[in-house]
């Protein structure tokens, strides 16, 4: 279990990163509340962007989007809704899934990138 978790830790850190690269601003990162859990929060210009990191070794069983499940998609959307009432955004809110394989884990030079917007929503 402690290895997951910090691998899961690694695939953030290396996500929060790359959206800083992207001109993005981290709001919070592992937030959570009763409700639901979000790896990270961040904005750019026009969105506030809710971040769900999935770290895998391989695509090859499946892509590591497919993890997110719609249980998994109410959750974020329920803590998403605790974290603007506590942070109120004139923003568009928008819900994103960022892909990190890694097939060392931690130890892996270059790990893939891939970023989805708008992978779900709020409907």
């Amino acid at each position: 279990m402690k290895d997951t978790l910090l691998l899961g830790r690694f695939g953030e850190a290396f996500c929060a990163e790359q959206l800083r690269r992207k001109g993005y601003r981290i709001l919070a990162m592992n937030y959570r509340t009763r409700l639901g859990e979000i790896d990270l929060i961040a904005e750019d210009r026009r969105y506030i962007a809710f971040v769900e990191v999935k770290l895998r070794r391989s695509p090859d069983f499946a892509q590591a989007r497919e993890f997110v499940t719609a249980r998994k998609q109410q959750r974020i959307l329920a803590a998403a809704s605790s974290w603007l009432a506590e942070n109120p955004s004139k923003k568009q809110p928008r819900f994103d899934v960022a892909e990190v394989y890694a097939p060392r884990g931690a130890d892996t030079a270059c790990p893939e990138f891939r970023y989805i917007e708008d992978a779900f929503t709020a409907d």
